[in-house]
């Protein structure tokens, strides 16, 4: 046996240190470091063939370098396999984090029940006859999916080894724990052995593994950062449990694109795919408001629709209050202080608060045109037309400065039903014929004249 060797790390962002401190001096928590056993067995928890065979590897010219087209499985899950790059690479490593009760668990078994391929899903969270209910409201009758209710990752590999899975859940990994490691469940060095076997084992044998991971309170994947870097790709679910969207978004991902995302519609029976959000995320109502503006946006690859409302009101309390939800607050500010010295609107002594409607959070500046709009129509109280949409930038000089692809926005408005889109002066447009009527505007003089005038 070897000797018994111990470390201490931080529980927030995994640091290690050789000796106890009261202060974490990476992210600056205070009592969060704790002493772990780091000194295992020299045995393997998964064994193959090809352990014991010494093979060497030898340096290859680029041009010597075979490339075959990768082959994918695919998930038969249209948003799960777009935010993937096009399905599950074999020997894949892929994390999924985000908060309690956004539906980490579900989506991942909705998809594992619906695959074609044998799967095991291995739950360290929740019992056999749990999971079974919430599988017969999702989709039941699945002749494919074994369930394994089990936290010891040498009793999992076990079972791995006799059901021969081609895809393997698991759920989650902060529960599971392996014998060659002295300390609790779901504390630094348990999370970091336990992943190093699973990519272990995803490696040698070509099977894809999916690890659903919890978050602490700032967002990011709990335990040490090194467990994002150890995995091919790190996935994020989230959403505000009190709206039925949720928004999958790809952080990391060596086999293709990050900017990719995914929507889904959280239901009784699972979560509904959204092929088209910008349908769900703009009210259908028919009554002219104040206050309300249509922006087209861009996600990743997809053009979206949103709706922004905004509200202005005269400050009752001395010091007007500035609240956002879904937008930056500091560059609703910035906005704001364009509107007051460029402009001339006298917004210092109100109140706004602003809102994108869905629970859905955007950083795309396109939308800063949209958010002026919304903010000008509510201070008026005179409603945006129905059939007007904005996709442009505002600069600190009030102008109206160029977004990029800008031709797939004007294309997604115009697929939606809208009559005028307003971008800048700026943009180099190629569509030769377009239903939709265009208006370049310049600065934000213009853009208001047009509205309200």
């Amino acid at each position: 046996m070897a000797k018994t060797k111990t470390a201490f790390f931080c529980q927030n962002c995994g640091t290690q240190y050789a000796k106890w401190v009261g202060q974490c001096s990476a992210c600056k928590q205070w009592n969060t470091v704790v002493e772990e056993v780091v000194q295992k067995e020299e045995k393997a928890s998964w064994k193959t063939p090809s352990q014991t065979s010494k093979r060497v590897s030898k340096p290859l010219l680029v041009n010597e370098i075979s490339i075959e087209k990768e082959v994918r499985l695919n998930t038969f899950d249209l948003e799960f396999n777009r935010v993937l790059g096009g399905g599950l690479v074999p020997g894949a490593l892929v994390l999924l984090g985000g908060e309690p009760g956004v539906g980490k668990s579900t989506l991942l078994l909705q998809i594992a029940l619906k695959l074609p391929y044998k799967t095991l899903y291995v739950s360290g969270e929740e019992s056999q006859k749990q999971i079974k209910m919430r599988a017969d409201r999702i989709h039941p009758n699945s002749q494919t999916c074994f369930i394994l209710t089990e936290t010891k990752t040498q009793n999992i590999f076990k079972q791995i080894e006799a059901t021969e899975p081609d895809i393997v859940v698991i759920d989650s990994i902060q529960t599971l724990h392996s014998d060659y490691i002295e300390s609790a469940a779901g504390s630094i060095s348990q999370i970091r052995e336990c992943t190093a076997e699973l990519i272990k084992f995803a490696k040698e044998t070509n099977t894809p593994v999916i690890l659903i991971g919890h978050i602490t309170k700032d967002g990011s994947i709990a335990g040490p950062k090194i467990l994002e870097h150890m995995v091919d790709t790190v996935l994020q679910f989230e959403g505000d449990r009190n709206y039925v969207y949720r928004i999958l978004r790809s952080l990391k991902n060596r086999f293709g694109s990050t900017a990719e995302l995914g929507i889904y519609e959280m239901q009784g029976s699972g979560l509904r795919e959204v092929n088209n959000p910008s349908e769900v995320l703009i009210s259908k109502n028919d009554d002219g408001l104040s206050g309300t503006a249509i922006a087209s946006t861009v996600e990743g690859m997809r053009p979206l629709l949103i709706e922004i409302q905004a509200l202005v009101s005269t400050a009752v309390y001395g010091t007007p209050q500035r609240s956002t939800t879904g937008y930056n607050a500091k560059r609703l500010n910035m906005l704001l202080a364009v509107l007051e010295k460029r402009a001339g609107f006298k917004l210092g002594a109100k109140d706004v608060f602003l809102n994108i409607t869905g629970g859905i959070s955007v950083d795309d500046p396109a939308i800063d045109l949209a958010v002026v709009a919304a903010i000008l129509s509510s201070n008026e109280d005179i409603p945006i037309d129905k059939g007007i949409c904005f996709a442009a930038e505002v600069g600190l000089a009030g102008e109206i400065r160029p977004v990029q692809r800008v031709e797939q926005r004007i294309l997604e408005a115009e697929k939606l039903g809208y009559t005028t889109i307003i971008i800048s002066k700026n943009n180099k447009i190629g569509l030769k014929s377009t239903k939709i009527k265009i208006l370049l505007a310049s600065k934000i003089e213009e853009v208001a004249a047009n509205l309200f005038d």
